[in-house]
């Protein structure tokens, strides 16, 4: 496993698929192709966060009057979150820790995961890294109805008589958001670039024309305003951070589809379209705000002249379904991770595009989602009810973030400890303080994500812990191959025409289900595969290493298929790459029909000796029991599977 260490902004510039990575230099053309690629999928969550953001801190549980200091001292807050926490730390140091391109949660994970950490630090940070992408789960079930909600709001901006009409339209358009998933994003994915290009075009221009009126408004760009609105407002100052975090919400999308983008198209939109664009429309807001302080009941659609308002609230709409369509492909790459990785159970993952790597659907998360998102907006009924939901899932994962990149940086990296502390230190106290800000909401809403994450946590972990328990059970009964290969030459079974594919997790031992098969059958085909699927820890795995076969003797090989996380395994695509003179007789690809899969069904019972608790127990066996099959999950053709069953006392 090659080290981790930064690289330069030469690695993957896509939307790429395997054995893509690491290409140099995009050129001008592509660098800017992929910019507007990544701005419609990586900032749509962040780009309308401008619906809701600036309301709250005036309008919310804690906020302030609006007054000239408290604006510009919002304003100035704004301005130097979003040049800390999304410029500086996520664009320039975080987005370096890259697991061979890819980026996320769970590749910080897998880095610290092979660190110099002691190993009780190492499963600390590991366990928090777990809960930091369960929270995520619940991010991706409020964006979508908050972002939605914030748009259609508009309508009761321009005509009152809509507003009891808000909640109905958010919820049918959520719906069909949610209906279309099973199609593929691949037919519109071409049309969010440019559609977010003009919406950010949009709110820029917006912002401008009310900055011309207003130019002293330039003035919260001084960090000075800051300092003395925390001055003048003592705890409610430092409250009012809980709403200005909702400007940073959809900073881990940065991190997150590094691997579809690249550092530098990432970076090339933020600096030159979404960070201008949003700091123009807060300081047009707040100029809206300075000149009519009445405005702060929705200074975002009441900044825009009259004859835009309805324009804006179709086009805020279309964006709100960007950040929304992020969100929720997000939690699937996430949950595919999650599978590979261990930590879920096999759920049915279809891949809805033939050439963009990494596009796919996972019909049990949607769903999910769905019915969260839809309760959300029923039970809510406002965006601004939502914001105080929104903050903890955000400032939680960023927290988990500075931790786990900070064990990068030192046992990866070797930064030194004067470098890498006083960085941790800033990062934690900006974190902190923004999470600190949003635990007060936790009653007005701020326990869903808390209680969504918490049930994610565990369901993640006790599947972890119990498939490792599965594993210890199954060890102790395995028979090694160095027994039980010399036992089959001196007592050959009956040997019958056909290749026999037994799917097995130990790479030293005798499947399980092969030995009551020739416990009960008395026979084995000519060809016999013992066949292991390994995930690594890194995204993809170069095609030159997905396989390798080894002779065992007496007609038994041993096929070794290694995946990434972010990849799916496939058996019967993976036998027929195995070269001919590997394995002699009858091409594997063309005796498919003789080929049979023999896998292992078993049915977990409690009562063992595995060291988990009860509930524990009978929660990872109803989680068993729904789970995919492994037949479908390796893409066998149902008509060559044989199943046999054994019990298992957990």
């Amino acid at each position: 496993m090659t080290d981790m260490a930064p690289t330069p902004d030469d690695a993957p510039a896509g939307p790429i698929g395997p054995g893509e990575r690491g290409a140099g230099h995009p050129t001008s053309q592509r660098l800017a192709t992929l910019a507007l690629t990544a701005l419609g999928v990586v900032y749509g969550d962040i780009g309308t966060s401008p619906l809701y953001a600036l309301k709250e801190s005036f309008e919310g549980t804690h906020g302030v009057a609006p007054t000239p200091e408290n604006v510009l001292g919002i304003l100035s807050l704004v301005f130097w979150a979003m040049t800390f926490v999304v410029a500086f730390k996520y664009l320039a140091l975080v987005m370096r820790a890259d697991n061979r391109g890819e980026g996320g949660i769970l590749a910080l994970m897998a880095l610290v995961g092979r660190s110099e950490t002691s190993h009780k630090g190492r499963r600390t940070l590991l366990v928090l890294g777990l809960f930091g992408a369960a929270l995520l789960y619940g991010d991706g079930v409020i964006t979508p109805a908050i972002s939605v909600l914030g748009a259609v709001e508009g309508l009761a901006v321009a005509a009152p008589v809509f507003r009891p009409a808000v909640v109905p339209i958010a919820v049918v358009l959520l719906v069909l958001l949610f209906a279309f998933q099973r199609h593929g994003t691949a037919r519109v994915g071409a049309v969010f670039g440019p559609v977010m290009l003009l919406w950010f075009v949009s709110i820029a221009a917006i912002g401008l024309w009310r900055i011309t009126e207003l130019p002293s408004i330039l003035q919260a760009l001084s960090p000075h305003w800051g300092v003395r609105f925390f001055l003048s407002n003592g705890p409610r100052g430092f409250f009012i951070l809980g709403a200005v975090v909702l400007v940073l919400t959809g900073a881990e999308a940065l991190y997150a589809d590094m691997g579809h983008f690249g550092r530098r198209p990432i970076r090339t939109a933020w600096y030159w379209v979404a960070f201008p664009a949003l700091l123009l429309n807060y300081l047009g807001q707040g100029a809206v705000v300075l000149r009519d302080p009445t405005a702060v009941r929705n200074p975002f659609y009441l900044s825009a002249p009259g004859w835009a308002v309805y324009p804006m609230v179709g086009l805020a709409t279309a964006a709100a379904i960007i950040a929304s369509q992020a969100l929720i492909s997000g939690a699937y790459s996430l949950t595919n991770q999650a599978i590979q990785l261990g930590y879920c159970p096999r759920l049915t993952v279809r891949h809805t595009s033939r050439t963009a790597f990494g596009q796919i659907y996972i019909p049990e998360v949607n769903w999910a989602l769905a019915v969260g998102t839809v309760a959300l907006v029923v039970g809510f009924g406002s965006s601004s009810a939502l914001a105080a939901a929104y903050g903890i899932a955000v400032t939680g994962t960023m927290t988990i973030t500075t931790l786990l990149f900070h064990r990068v940086a030192r046992d990866r990296w070797h930064w030194s400890r004067w470098a890498v502390w006083p960085l941790t230190f800033l990062f934690l106290v900006t974190d902190l303080s923004f999470l600190g800000a949003n635990l007060v909401k936790v009653e007005e809403g701020g326990w869903f994500p808390l209680v969504a994450g918490l049930a994610v946590f565990v369901m993640m972990s006790t599947w972890k812990k119990g498939r490792d328990a599965m594993a210890e059970e199954a060890a102790a009964a395995i028979l090694p191959l160095d027994v039980f290969m010399p036992d089959i030459e001196r007592h050959p079974p009956h040997r019958i025409p056909g290749t026999a594919v037994f799917m097995t997790s130990n790479l030293g031992g005798a499947p399980p289900v092969m030995l009551h098969h020739l416990k009960h059958n008395k026979v084995l085909h000519e060809r016999v595969l013992l066949v292991s699927v390994l995930t690594e820890e890194i995204p993809t795995v170069p095609p030159r290493e997905r396989l390798s076969v080894k002779p065992l003797g007496s007609g038994l090989y041993q096929v070794v298929g290694r995946y990434g996380f972010m990849e799916n395994p496939n058996v019967p695509e993976l036998l027929s790459r195995i070269p001919p003179l590997a394995i002699p007789g009858p091409s594997l690809e063309k005796s498919a029909m003789q080929t049979t899969y023999y896998l292992g069904r078993e049915t977990i019972l409690p009562g063992g000796k595995a060291r988990l608790a009860r509930w524990r127990k009978r929660l990872f066996i109803i989680m068993a029991r729904n789970a995919r099959t492994a037949g479908a999950f390796f893409g066998l053709p149902p008509n060559r599977v044989v199943e046999m069953g054994a019990q298992v006392q957990l």
